[in-house]
């Protein structure tokens, strides 16, 4: 039995282009497009683009001045979460660019970074009343929930939000014990 060249070739070709555009269509219409909707009827929310991949689902926002970042992270995970699934959601600011607000920033993360690391999160409302002390103009606050912990900064112009991810304590056995 002999195979022809170019029939093999030309289906090879074509059963490659449905699989691909199969998956391209599934793609946006049972995570993407879905997602860009969520996205979009999210209180606070001016702009988004979620970006899907194997392990995580991040989408770069574009936030009203008074939104919430808590509540906004909470809708787009509860409402996506099914096609997030066991993905990681992880969010971009596309923040006006603040020196200002860097430098506020810059100089805290040494405390926050420290509050992370030792789960002393009671820590980090105390060092936003510091940031509002010490910096005129600046209005800074936090949240929290059992995922993040949110932090918000502005000044008259701009904001900045950073999101960071909480590590909860976890149970282990004592040695020696």
């Amino acid at each position: 039995m002999k195979i022809r060249l170019i029939p093999a070739v030309m289906t090879a070709v074509i059963s490659a282009g449905l699989l691909i555009g199969g998956w391209y269509i599934h793609r946006s219409v049972a995570t993407v497009g879905p997602l860009e909707r969520i996205v979009a009827e999210t209180p606070g929310v001016i702009e988004g683009e979620p970006v899907v991949d194997r392990s995580s689902v991040t989408i770069a926002l574009k936030l009203d001045r008074n939104a919430n970042v808590r509540d906004v992270y909470d809708t787009i995970a509860t409402k996506g979460e099914e096609m997030i699934g066991k993905r990681e959601l992880n969010l971009e600011f596309k923040d006006g660019e603040s020196k200002e607000l860097d430098k506020v920033w810059a100089s805290i993360l040494f405390d926050i970074a420290q509050a992370m690391d030792h789960r002393d999160y009671a820590d980090i409302p105390a060092t936003m009343k510091d940031v509002q002390a010490k910096h005129a103009g600046i209005e800074a606050s936090s949240e929290m929930d059992d995922a993040n912990v949110y932090i918000t900064l502005k000044n008259s112009k701009s904001e900045k939000h950073i999101v960071l991810p909480r590590t909860p304590n976890t149970m282990g056995a004592w040695p020696n014990v």
